[in-house]
């Protein structure tokens, strides 16, 4: 031990670093110890800050998020029977759509269908009702007809504003023809022939004398060209049901509204 220490001294002595001008080398600088620590401080600080910041928003996603996964795991009564409803009404359409293109199960009469479509149309009816109103010679008769043409374009503009309203596409993807575009018949819900063609046979039925098998003749015909829209796929079943339906309550406006036979011959005298 005696001699170990001797040893030691002389090594301490030797060595280059342990003289008083090499001495700052073996100790660590205080400015970076402090520099490093207030590093620290502020990048916690900033850390917590941060949380702090954080903590509200994530707070908010956190008690918004059950909420919304709930509304969509566990939907209302209404939504599904909604929902449901829409589902079959799609799947009936596109399953009765036969004629709605030639590769289809009835492509060969959809050129027959389509005829039978334009028999409800707007544009024929409205030039039909003009010519006749020009060619009538009676009061009865004119009354009539400027009645029925008042009733054919407020279908027009009705159905234009509720289908512009709903924006709802067919069960194909079949571009609305020249005759659609010029009454703005151009979406789905509702149906303008089906309106119209109810509207006209409930019309004529109340101010026209038929014989019995011509009133079943114009029941059928109106039936005919409403579904005719789904066999060629421009529409829904319940587009064209909701037809049906718009189509008497136009009826029941123009009856409401009805103009009398002075204010006709008014107007026919301005024209």
């Amino acid at each position: 031990m005696p001699a170990s220490q001797p040893r030691s001294r002389a090594r301490d002595r030797n060595n280059v670093l342990n003289r008083a001008e090499f001495l700052s080398l073996n100790q660590p600088l205080k400015g970076n110890q402090e520099s490093r620590s207030s590093s620290r401080k502020q990048s916690s600080q900033a850390g917590a800050a941060g949380a702090q910041n954080s903590n509200p928003k994530e707070r908010r996603q956190s008690q918004q998020l059950p909420e919304e996964d709930c509304m969509q795991l566990n939907p209302s009564f209404k939504g599904i029977a909604f929902n449901s409803l829409l589902a079959i009404d799609i799947c009936m359409s596109k399953r009765l759509g036969v004629c709605a293109n030639r590769a289809s199960s009835w492509g060969g009469a959809r050129s027959m269908i389509n005829l039978l479509g334009i028999t409800g149309h707007g544009i024929p009816w409205i030039a039909g009702t003009l010519i006749c109103l020009v060619k009538s010679s009676t009061l009865a008769g004119q009354e009539v007809l400027m009645n029925l043409l008042l009733a054919l374009l407020l279908d027009i503009m009705i159905v234009a504003g509720l289908q512009k309203l709903a924006k709802r596409k067919g069960p194909y993807d079949i571009n609305p023809g020249l005759l659609d575009y010029l009454t703005m018949d151009t979406y789905a819900f509702p149906a303008g022939h089906a309106s119209r063609a109810a509207m006209l046979s409930k019309f004529f039925l109340n101010h026209l004398v038929l014989a019995i098998p011509l009133r079943i003749l114009l029941v059928l015909w109106a039936l005919c060209v409403g579904f005719s829209r789904v066999m060629i796929g421009r529409h829904h079943i319940t587009d064209v049901l909701s037809g049906f339906v718009f189509g008497y309550l136009q009826f029941r406006l123009v009856e409401l509204i009805w103009m009398s036979s002075n204010t006709c011959q008014m107007l026919i005298s301005i024209w």
